[in-house]
């Protein structure tokens, strides 16, 4: 079956403007305020794109209006196109100033807490003309529709996002030197049993699943079940550095702390869980000078961790 294809030369802007407004403030009537235009005629305008799409784009009830799975997949792109004409022509306004642009960057929660500062510190000497937009949604999900890059916690799986391996994750216990120091001469299992287990709560998976995983992989039969979940490896690793637990992390992604003792590793077993830090690009962001700086710019500071370069991947995407 052929597949249905809109002309560029008819694209309704004002149709896809009225759309954006409306989704933006939740009602017709805001929208039609804001963009100055009675709200018939913005309802004639989302009635046509409805049309032209064939499907609903709005839940319309008594007291609510909310975007359909139409919906939410049409605004992320409607969003960034408007966002991308809105720079260009402020460019182009601005002609003989200083071109200034933003990138809008997603980071999972617990890389943007310890690795965040640091990149975007460099990254702006290196490239004083782009300034970054920082976003960390928290849960469960694909790259957020209206960001330029991503980077994903993830186990690596099909689609056609252009995706990069950062760096494969090893898990080792962590905990803080006061426990590593009471229970000096323990081995691995008694080590493990004599202490509070903190677990990372991850999608779609068991919540004790990377403690199992661990256990399993060092041959122990513990009851790993017990204990503490959390969301983030961040809350984690604080939980750890109090002295209330011991936690199952990523060295690399607290090498401050180690550095500096105020986190320690009991122990060199380690566990490869499947799960890497991956940097996601649409496949049509890529000849865009600022983005391509970007994504070759942290390829090559990650590039000591890991020289696997995936394209294209899937994600199947869980808390970090």
């Amino acid at each position: 079956m052929q597949k249905k294809t809109i002309d560029r030369r008819w694209l309704p802007l004002n149709a896809l403007r009225a759309f954006e407004g409306v989704a933006k403030h939740g009602s017709f009537t805001a929208a039609a305020n804001a963009l100055l235009i009675s709200q018939s005629a913005l309802s004639r305008h989302v009635i046509a794109l409805e049309r032209l799409t064939g499907v609903q784009l709005f839940e319309r009830r008594p007291h609510a209006l909310t975007l359909t799975k139409a919906g939410q997949h049409l605004l992320p792109a409607v969003v960034k196109s408007f966002d991308r004409l809105e720079y260009a022509l402020d460019d182009i306004r601005n002609e003989g100033a200083p071109a200034q642009r933003t990138l809008r960057v997603q980071m999972p929660p617990s890389f943007a807490v310890q690795l965040a500062v640091p990149i975007l510190r460099d990254f702006h000497r290196l490239c004083a003309d782009v300034d970054i937009d920082l976003v960390s949604p928290h849960g469960v999900g694909p790259p957020l529709g209206d960001v330029d890059v991503a980077v994903i916690y993830s186990r690596p799986t099909v689609t056609d996002l252009v995706t990069d391996l950062l760096w494969a994750e090893r898990l080792s216990i962590l905990c803080s030197p006061g426990i590593a120091a009471a229970r000096r001469g323990q081995d691995l299992a008694a080590f493990i049993e004599a202490n509070e287990i903190v677990h990372i709560r991850l999608a779609d998976q068991p919540r004790h699943y990377l403690w199992l995983q661990f256990a399993r992989h060092a041959g122990l039969s513990l009851d790993v079940e017990r204990g503490l979940v959390v969301d983030t490896a961040v809350l984690a690793a604080q939980y750890a550095l109090r002295g209330q637990g011991i936690a199952l992390a990523d060295p690399t992604l607290f090498a401050e702390e180690l550095a500096s003792g105020s986190l320690v590793k009991p122990f060199d077993a380690a566990i490869d869980a499947g799960y890497g830090y991956y940097l996601t690009t649409p496949p049509e962001e890529l000849g865009d000078s600022a983005i391509a700086l970007f994504r070759s710019w942290l390829i090559e500071r990650f590039g000591s961790r890991s020289s696997a370069s995936h394209s294209p991947v899937q994600l199947a995407v869980s808390n970090e």
